[in-house]
């Protein structure tokens, strides 16, 4: 099974995220399939906080991809899973 996780990066006290497409028995940081975006929750403007690339997630997650509790709630906060719910019916 695929999961859409976060992968720690940066020093102590000073996190970076990639938001990673990785197989669920791989370890946090280890071993990853393909970066559909960057998390820093350090950043003051929101705007530069997430940067995700919805064309490869739409791809993960049309083939069976799930998204943890966590990169859950970033894709809901940057309306990326109304958009994929929108796009489904549509077609």
């Amino acid at each position: 099974m695929v999961k859409l996780r976060l992968q720690r990066f940066g020093s102590a006290k000073k996190p970076f995220y990639r938001i990673v497409a990785a197989d669920a028995l791989a370890k946090r940081d280890g071993r990853f399939l393909e970066i559909v975006g960057t998390y820093d929750p350090t950043c003051k403007k929101e705007d530069n906080q997430v940067k995700l690339d919805k064309e490869k997630i739409f791809n993960w997650l049309s083939v069976g991809a799930q998204p943890t509790d966590t990169v859950k709630s970033i894709f809901r906060k940057n309306g990326i899973l109304k958009e994929y719910a929108d796009s489904k019916q549509t077609k």
